[in-house]
């Protein structure tokens, strides 16, 4: 009770106006980080058929290339949710931004796919925090039934950030050149982690919020438990943790596939060149962005409207997402490159449901003190996924071409949203 009391105190005395809807605020500013975040990953796909020509190195070596940014991601993943969790939101995410964006500015000095290679898996240790410490942020700052829509609007940055690349990074490679282009869409990162150091506070100990807004936040926490944070390994020992991390594992090679593979697509098999990429490439990802927002709304209006329990209603919104993404599966019989876009304009819609959806269920089956470790593995997971599916895209695309390779995923969807139904099903009654 001291504490608490001190700690009011000291908020008192800070020198903040109360911000209105301060909540919202944060959320715009994890999304900026996650723009910026998913800028500097995307440039090397964007970058991926000139880089071939001008570094020398094949399809499958591109694939190598992809994969080390995958595995560092995919191992750091939990880790950086250890450390967000042990550290704080304030001090961890703030290194990990200044980190990514030096290392991703320095891929321009890469001479060749190897030291490309280790460049790209510099990045992955730090950019892995981005998702974990977007998760944790939204259960600090939100009540369940808001949860979706909080995670819906930060995670719609993941989309808009691939979304902005192709244009920027191919306005910047032709301005000036490709390292460039590394560069500028790198060092984005230092002033946003300037900003969030400057104005991330948790709910507790902020400064701009008001007291009524601070009681909204606090409401409807009923079932976390607060606490000792239990061990990585007991959380392992969870259904409810395969449930989610067996969806992702397979919901996950989808989005790794749009991310990373779509230009390269589109200049081997669809012959079209940098400008035309430009042009087209990044529309997949606006779609994304609709698909994020929407799956954060549907959640609510599926609790308000049919009277679903919270849990039961992001499920639902996964399975509609995961029949949406038969469209993209069908990519291969289409015979114009435009159907093409728009059949992956349907699946980054329809990923970013999914997507969405999974990472709020995080906040709302563990406990507040390990959301970010619990989200971290569940990420490991996917990323486990979509590192498996790049390899083997690497390995078949220039033998039997993309087309069997895009029907996969709608398979893969489908199957992760009947056993999420299966395993989690015991949760479907947990309304807070």
């Amino acid at each position: 009770m001291q504490e608490a009391v001190q700690r009011s105190q000291r908020v008192s005395r800070h020198p903040w106006p109360v911000i209105r809807g301060l909540r919202w605020w944060i959320v715009a500013l994890i999304c900026c980080g996650t723009i910026i975040n998913y800028l500097a990953r995307n440039c090397l796909a964007v970058l991926a058929p000139q880089l071939k020509e001008v570094l020398h190195f094949s399809t499958q070596e591109y694939s190598y290339v992809v994969a080390a940014f995958q595995v560092a991601y995919t191992v750091m993943q939990p880790i950086c949710g250890w450390i967000v969790d042990t550290l704080g939101l304030r001090l961890s995410f703030t290194l990990f931004a200044l980190i990514w964006s030096v290392t991703a500015a320095l891929h321009g000095t890469a001479g060749g796919w190897r030291s490309l290679a280790v460049f790209r898996g510099l990045l992955g240790v730090t950019e892995a925090s981005a998702i974990p410490a977007g998760v944790k942020a939204v259960a600090e700052w939100f009540p369940g039934r808001e949860r979706s829509v909080a995670i819906g609007y930060f995670n719609a940055g993941t989309s808009l950030g691939a979304m902005l690349a192709p244009p920027l990074v191919v306005w910047s490679a032709l301005h000036y050149n490709w390292r460039v282009a590394f560069v500028i869409t790198g060092l984005l990162g230092i002033p946003w982690a300037a900003a969030w150091w400057f104005f991330y506070r948790s709910p507790g100990d902020h400064p701009g919020l008001g007291p009524d807004e601070r009681a909204h936040v606090l409401a409807d926490r009923a079932p976390r438990p607060s606490g000792e944070r239990a061990p990585a390994r007991l959380l392992l020992r969870k259904r409810r943790f395969w449930a989610i991390a067996i969806a992702r594992f397979l919901a996950e090679p989808a989005w790794q596939t749009f991310s990373f593979w779509i230009p390269l697509y589109l200049a081997t098999e669809r012959h079209m060149d940098l400008k035309g990429i430009a042009l087209f490439a990044w529309l997949p990802f606006l779609a994304a962005d609709f698909g994020g927002i929407f799956g954060g709304y549907l959640s609510p209006f599926l609790m308000t409207r049919l009277r679903m329990p919270l849990v039961g209603s992001r499920v639902a919104g996964i399975w509609l997402g995961a029949l949406l993404m038969i469209g993209p599966g069908f990519v291969g019989l289409v015979g114009t490159p435009l159907a093409a876009i728009a059949l992956f304009c349907f699946g980054g819609f329809a990923h970013q449901v999914i997507s969405g959806l999974l990472n709020t269920l995080t906040t709302d089956v563990f406990a507040e003190n390990e959301v970010a470790t619990a989200n971290g593995l569940t990420g490991m997971a996917s990323w486990t996924g979509g590192l498996s599916f790049s390899l083997l895209v690497g390995a078949l695309a220039e033998r039997i071409g993309f087309a069997p390779l895009f029907g996969c995923l709608s398979i893969f969807d489908l199957l992760g949203a009947t056993l999420l139904v299966v395993l989690l099903r015991p949760k479907w009654r947990i309304n807070a």
